[in-house]
Parts: C-alpha cells; sequence; structure tokens
C-alpha cells in the first residue's frame, strides 16, 4: 500500500490516504512514530501494527463515548466510527468490544424504540424505522412479538384520532374518508381502522 496523501483535518489530526482511498487518521506525533510521508510503501505488516497499537483502542474508546451520548443500533455504531475515519476493520473490532459487555444490543434497542412508540405509531412505521437503523428483520420481529399486544395498533389509532379532534359520531362521511385514508398511510390495518372509528366509545 502507497501513501499517496496526508492530509490535515485539524491542527493536530490527519487523514492518511492509500492508494489514493482515505484509510484512517493520526496525530501529528503518531506520523513521525511510524515514519508516514507522501510516497512511501507501508507494508501490511505496519497497517496491522498501527491499527492494534493505535486505532482499536482509540475506536473501543470513541464508541464508549458515542453509546454514553445516545442508544445507538449496531449499524449506526459502526457507520459512525466509520465516518469518523476508521477503517472498517477497527470499526467491526470496536463493535464487538462493547457487543461484548452489552453496551449495544439490537433487540433491546428495538424492545425500548418500539415501546416508547406504539401508542402512536403503526407497527408498520416502527418497522419501517427500525430498518433504516440496521435492525434486523428478524430482531424487529421478535421485538415486535414481545412488546406490542393486540390492542397497541387500535390504541395508536385513538390516540391520533383525538389528536386530529376526529369525533366518530359527528364526522362527515367525507371527513371519515379523509380520516381512514390516512390511518391507511400511516400503516395501520384497514380492520383495526374500522374498529376503532365504528366504536363511538373511543374517547370515552
Amino acid at each position: 500500500m502507497t501513501i499517496t496523501k496526508i492530509e490535515p483535518v485539524s491542527k493536530t489530526r490527519f487523514q492518511i490516504f492509500l492508494d489514493g482511498k482515505p484509510a484512517f487518521c493520526l496525530y501529528k506525533g503518531e506520523l513521525s512514530r511510524y515514519h508516514l510521508v507522501p510516497g512511501a510503501f507501508l507494508e501490511e505488516e505496519a497497517y496491522q501494527k498501527i491499527c492494534e497499537e493505535v486505532l482499536v483502542k482509540r475506536a473501543k474508546l470513541r464508541a464508549m463515548h458515542l453509546l454514553n451520548q445516545m442508544g445507538r443500533t449496531e449499524q449506526q455504531l459502526k457507520d459512525k466510527l466509520i465516518r469518523g475515519g476508521y477503517p472498517e476493520e477497527v470499526a467491526e473490532a470496536a463493535l464487538c468490544y462493547v457487543k461484548s459487555f452489552g453496551y449495544v444490543n439490537d433487540l433491546e434497542y428495538a424492545r425500548s424504540f418500539i415501546l416508547g412508540r406504539k401508542s402512536r405509531k403503526s407497527a408498520k412505521e416502527m418497522q419501517a424505522a427500525l430498518r433504516e437503523k440496521g435492525v434486523s428483520l428478524e430482531v424487529i420481529e421478535e421485538a415486535m412479538e414481545e412488546c406490542c399486544d393486540g390492542d397497541a395498533a387500535q390504541e395508536a389509532i385513538r390516540e391520533l384520532l383525538r389528536k386530529r379532534r376526529y369525533d366518530p359520531d359527528t364526522a362527515s362521511p367525507e371527513e371519515t374518508r379523509k380520516t381512514l385514508a390516512y390511518l391507511m398511510r400511516k400503516g395501520f390495518r384497514y380492520d383495526d381502522v374500522r374498529q376503532v372509528i365504528q366504536v363511538s366509545e373511543w374517547n370515552a
């Protein structure tokens, strides 16, 4: 691997490019320690040494800091580390480290996410949001099964109807059609929507 460029990202931190691609970041003193200069050839052994001695340790600390800020899925944490300048294999090592202590757990994340939103979101909306965060469908389905009872969808529908100030006893046919369409677009099942709208005691 050839060091094609060393570019400053701050006064003390530098991005190292290998074979024309951004590879990792080091501080000024570390450039000297590992004799990194543009145009030099970096042996695989030297690259692995930098990863083990510097980058993995730093990535573990960074991962812990990110998790202290807020809960994240495994994919979110890995992506954040890679965007921060860590090689993918280094990000993977840091992820394995925090997972070993239970600091990141997609099933727990999904459970918490669903419990905090099931009263106002449809199962379809929650599933889509979790998929965007990198949670596997298998984990999502397990969490949904654990956290959503049969009444969760209907309670979420009732909450949305309250916010829209929809009253099935006084609503016009046109208002009911629009409300039905709105809830269907949100991902609720037709049968659940119809059952709630037809029960006049929903807001009791």
